[in-house]
């Protein structure tokens, strides 16, 4: 039994060290269209309630800044780059599936027991 509490406060001491890193997005956008929009909207929406006080999220626009773009061989837009915490992800779209984002983050959704619905059969 005493070689189950190290793995176990092993365990949490990863959990936590996970819940406090630092995340660095990169998003890359085309102007100000509606899908452009969209994605900065959703992105900055699910980064305040999974990474609050945890991210750097930097907007590029591949038409202000084409070498970005070229330096980060970005062939379609939106797209965001994880850079940190490690390894390094990609997704393109426009971020409404909030699971598709969170799975590319590599973040668990946040248990909301309240917001769910039991489905029950009469």
């Amino acid at each position: 039994m005493s070689n189950v509490r190290p793995s176990t406060a092993s365990f949490e001491t990863a959990v936590e060290r996970a819940n406090q890193e630092q995340y660095v997005l990169r998003l890359y956008i085309a102007g100000t269209t509606p899908a452009s929009s969209r994605s900065v909207e959703n992105l900055r929406a699910i980064c305040e309630e999974h990474l609050q006080g945890r991210y750097e999220l930097v907007v590029i626009d591949v038409f202000q800044q084409p070498e970005l773009a070229k330096d980060q061989q970005i062939i379609a837009v939106p797209t965001l780059i994880k850079q940190l915490p490690a390894p390094l992800r990609r997704l393109v779209g426009d971020l409404s599936n909030e699971h598709r984002v969170l799975v590319g983050l590599n973040l668990k959704p946040k248990e909301h027991g309240e917001s769910r619905k039991p489905t029950e059969t009469p």
